[in-house]
């Protein structure tokens, strides 16, 4: 059963789950430099290497942060998802 989120409260301010995907492959040593976020290594369909990541960050800006060290090291950004805290693996 699904429940529908309130998201309310949700400020920028807010700490969040997040899931986030790029194109190509980010070594996990990469983690403490992005917030501590997991790092996992995958392939699509197609065979094109990908790179999820997945974890709580404290606020919207520190998410900012992560996405734009992202672009800084040339990775496209596939999807950004914040997550309920209880679907996290």
């Amino acid at each position: 059963m699904t429940e529908k989120l309130d998201w309310s409260t949700f400020t920028l301010g807010s700490s969040g789950v997040y899931e986030i995907t790029v194109r190509g492959y980010l070594d996990d040593s990469w983690s403490n430099q992005l917030g501590g976020i997991a790092i996992r290594n995958a392939t699509t369909d197609q065979e094109t290497p990908i790179t999820i990541l997945h974890g709580e960050l404290v606020d919207q800006a520190a998410l900012f942060g992560v996405l734009n060290s992202l672009y800084g090291l040339g990775f496209p950004l596939l999807s950004v998802e914040c997550v309920p805290a209880e679907m996290s693996p």
